[in-house]
């Protein structure tokens, strides 16, 4: 790990920790996908917390082909998942940073000791012990992380603060994700509305994409870990005090307050 990566690694856990903004990327700004794990594995060795999940986003061309990845990882730490209960959920952001919530599938891995990677969408069903709805928190103390790119969205824990959990989704009704319209308002106004067929190869791609990235990291996958699969509608910036509604059609909806 060079000294390089582990200050940057440094300025965002004690940002994250403290609750407070930066206004500048702390350090050099990674120049590839490598450089920018670097900096996310060095800040997984300082935290005290566990991870308990890894969130799947998207690299949009042509920053896919230059980088060499359509998709980017970054951890979910324990204390931040909570479940949906019927009224809206506060989760909180980084004031004064980057925020955003996105509806998403979330998936629970079911590691398979001594199997080989699923490399087709329908091996990841072997994977997986459950599927709910959600929303994604995607949350920064750095302001700019989402315009300097997917290397800084990386290394700085992918951009996430936390995921919501809503009503399960039946196994029966795992292959055809990509037929369910999702939706999501904020104060009432509908912001985005889209199906996973938008989605490269859906959810299930993102937690193989995840595996192969844990893979190539020399970071063994754990049973129980949750996987926030993308975005569905998009990125939608939000601030505190909104109520979020997401609403996945014939599997119910999920609502929280950014606080």
């Amino acid at each position: 790990m060079s000294s390089a990566a582990r200050s940057v690694a440094e300025a965002f856990v004690t940002a994250r920790r403290e609750r407070q903004a930066i206004s500048k990327f702390p350090g050099a700004v990674p120049e590839n996908l490598a450089a920018a794990y670097a900096v996310q594995d060095a800040a997984l060795s300082i935290w005290d917390r566990d991870v308990v999940g890894w969130k799947v986003g998207r690299i949009n061309a042509p920053l896919d082909t230059q980088l060499g990845a359509d998709r980017l990882v970054g951890p979910i730490l324990a204390g931040s998942i909570a479940e949906f209960a019927g009224t809206p959920v506060a989760m909180p952001v980084f004031h004064d940073g980057f925020a955003a919530a996105e509806a998403e599938f979330m998936l629970r891995l079911a590691v398979k000791d001594g199997a080989p990677l699923p490399t087709t969408n329908e091996d990841v069903f072997d994977w997986i012990d459950e599927v709910r709805i959600g929303i994604e928190i995607a949350s920064s103390p750095y302001p700019g992380i989402n315009d300097d790119g997917p290397c800084v969205t990386v290394a700085d824990h992918g951009n996430n603060a936390g995921l919501l959990l809503g009503n399960m989704v039946d196994r029966a009704s795992w292959g055809t994700l990509n037929d369910v319209v999702v939706s999501v308002a904020s104060d009432g106004k509908e912001v985005g509305r889209a199906t996973t067929a938008t989605m490269l190869d859906g959810p299930f791609g993102a937690a193989r994409f995840l595996l192969a990235n844990l893979a190539q990291r020399g970071i063994a996958p754990r049973s129980g870990w949750w996987i926030s699969s993308g975005a569905i509608t998009g990125v939608h910036e939000i601030l505190p005090g909104a109520i979020v509604t997401a609403r996945f059609e014939g599997l119910g909806e999920i609502q929280t307050l950014i606080a």
